[in-house]
């Protein structure tokens, strides 16, 4: 089965797990909750992996960031935030151009 870009967005948005800037380390890290980041992360630091990996470019349009999604790669806890086969696809082709989405918050109503 082909890995289209539609596969990679599905997966992108399936990511699961929280990502916080730490600003005494000036680092990124990823945990399961918010309530397990402490004092060193601000909650307004704090956003859902599948929000993370997601840059802003110019208006509505998003970009999926290879370099954000490399940060969760390192953490080596694939299985855990559901890092899967279309996204490390995804990683592999560099020789193919970011996917560049327009992108919306849907409310629930």
């Amino acid at each position: 089965m082909p890995i289209t870009s539609e596969l990679i967005c599905q997966a992108a948005d399936q990511l699961k797990g929280f990502v916080g800037f730490n600003r005494k380390t000036a680092q990124y890290i990823v945990r399961f909750s918010e309530d397990s980041f402490g004092m060193d992360v601000a909650d307004d630091a704090i956003y859902p992996a599948c929000e993370f990996v997601w840059r802003p470019t110019v208006h509505e349009t998003m970009c999926l960031s290879r370099e954000r999604i490399q940060l969760l790669l390192e953490q080596n806890i694939d299985d855990r935030i559901n890092i899967t086969e279309p996204l490390r696809v995804y990683q592999r082709r560099v020789d193919i151009p970011e996917i560049v989405a327009l992108r919306r918050v849907l409310s629930a109503s």
